[in-house]
């Protein structure tokens, strides 16, 4: 072998060995969005998530780090139905990234794809923090899972058309996968079915609604409003005549109140894990959805 022969081998081999650079740059609000988008994009997105797991989506700062992500993105992919109300429309606005204005390819928001729940009739801000579009807490329901991730294959196709076979692929991997999934949580939520659970705030909607749970009672007196000693104290002479199996609270949530209930009732608290990261060992959305099912379970045998 030549010298000439040599070089251009071990360039080769250097080239082969550099990861291939991420066609497609995501910027989900939420840490769900931020799985899924990896579940179908696999190694060609490169996913920003603007919120963790211990943060509240409602109230985050439009900080420059994230108007910095935003102008560098190609896909904005959030929940929308207003839970990103307070900052991500400034996020928008100063990033000044006309590919994610809404109606473009790569504005995809979760919630337009689903039907959502508790659409209200009326609204006024005596309701506390009532969305006008309806719960936005879609994700939690599996089946929304799957809706969407159908719509972000298709929008992923349409920024990029060169990656729609792998985009294609993965899809189909997921659906598969998913469709299983959900096939063994429902077996699993047979035990649940009818079980009464008070719940610190109204995210878990859509988790009930699937599992077939009943909310007896909700710790806040309106959404977003937190509890007073008059609220509490009613809670607590109402779970006496109608015991409940749980008390369910996401980890961003005031653990007090719950606590209080329970040394007042004997009415365990579970801390659900509300996205992906919540809990240790829930990086996927799978395992979400599996721990969620297995507290769930432990507490209702």
């Amino acid at each position: 072998m030549t010298i000439r022969t040599r070089k251009i081998a071990l360039l080769l081999m250097l080239c082969a060995a550099i990861p291939a650079r991420a066609a497609l740059t995501v910027f989900s609000c939420e840490p769900e969005w931020a799985a899924l988008a990896g579940e179908i994009g696999g190694d060609r997105v490169k996913v920003f998530s603007a919120t963790t797991a211990m943060q509240d989506p409602h109230y985050i700062q439009a900080r420059p780090s994230l108007i910095a992500k935003a102008r560098g993105a190609d896909l904005l992919f959030c929940t929308g139905a207003e839970l990103e109300a307070g900052w991500l429309p400034m996020v928008l606005r100063k990033a000044r990234n006309n590919k994610l204005s809404p109606g473009q390819p790569g504005h995809l928001m979760a919630a337009e794809q689903v039907e959502l729940l508790e659409i209200p009739q009326q609204l006024d801000r005596s309701m506390g923090d009532v969305h006008a579009s309806g719960n936005p807490h879609m994700h939690l329901d599996p089946h929304n899972i799957l809706r969407v991730a159908e719509v972000l294959q298709a929008r992923l196709i349409s920024i990029d058309g060169d990656g729609a076979e792998l985009y294609r692929t993965r899809f189909d991997q997921f659906k598969d996968r998913w469709q299983d999934a959900i096939g063994h949580w429902d077996q699993q939520a047979g035990l649940l079915r009818g079980k009464k659970v008070v719940v610190h705030h109204k995210e878990w909607t859509y988790l009930l609604h699937w599992l077939g749970l009943e909310r007896t009672a909700t710790l806040e007196p309106k959404p977003g409003v937190p509890p007073n000693a008059g609220h509490l104290s009613a809670l607590k002479q109402q779970l006496s005549q109608t015991p409940a199996t749980a008390i369910v609270r996401s980890p961003i949530n005031d653990p007090r109140p719950g606590e209080w209930l329970s040394n007042e009732t004997g009415i365990p608290v579970l801390v659900l894990p509300y996205t992906v990261g919540g809990r240790e060992d829930t990086e996927t959305l799978q395992a979400l959805f599996d721990d969620i099912l297995k507290q769930l379970l432990d507490l209702a045998k």
